[in-house]
């Protein structure tokens, strides 16, 4: 969205809420009927997600504004998250060079909605597709991870990850269906992938 512009997407949380589909991990498959309290939950929780996203772009486009900076602002929700996009512009100085620019920027952004609603946010911020590329690449690495360790049939410790990071590589890793679990401490923690 554009400064001044008003929200119209529907997310999809909000369509699944609406057709009484249940959401992932909530007990009950696809097509279930939901109960008048289950959909009063659901509607509630995607509300607030679409309040803190809207919070959230409006205090990242009062940012815009100041840096005189160009850029269209999209807003959804992912795995009960508030989820923010940033496009367009020259705007790779937002990132940084490993994405710390962007991480101070998404903290400060639940730092705003946090003090506007008064409760703790999740969401996340991505700008110039920094982390959905990053997403893709660390998707990849915990597949090529996962076939070493089946292959050699021992455990492989990757290099020190941020928390974004380490639970793609946990979640990948889950899907692919062996274990992972991370150790030590932060900024050296890392994921170990083990065999079953």
């Amino acid at each position: 969205r554009r400064a001044g512009e008003k929200r119209t997407a529907i997310s999809a949380q909000e369509e699944k809420a609406q057709i009484g589909l249940k959401a992932p991990n909530r007990g009950k498959s696809i097509g279930e009927e939901m109960s008048e309290e289950e959909k009063s939950s659901e509607k509630t929780l995607v509300a607030r997600l679409e309040e803190e996203g809207d919070i959230a772009a409006d205090y990242l486009e009062g940012l815009l504004d100041i840096a005189d900076l160009d850029g269209d602002i999209e807003i959804g929700v992912e795995n009960d998250r508030a989820s923010l996009s940033i496009e367009g512009g020259e705007l790779n100085h937002l990132v940084g060079r490993e994405g710390e620019v962007l991480d101070s920027l998404q903290e400060l952004t639940r730092l705003a909605v946090q003090t506007s609603t008064g409760e703790r946010s999740r969401l996340m911020l991505d700008i110039g597709g920094f982390r959905s590329e990053k997403k893709e690449n660390l998707t990849k690495l915990a597949e090529e991870t996962a076939d070493e360790v089946k292959s050699a049939g021992k455990a492989v410790k990757l290099k020190p990850m941020n928390a974004f990071e380490r639970k793609i590589i946990h979640d990948t890793i889950q899907r692919l269906g062996l274990t992972s679990e991370s150790e030590g401490e932060d900024p050296e923690r890392c994921v170990v992938v083990m065999p079953n």
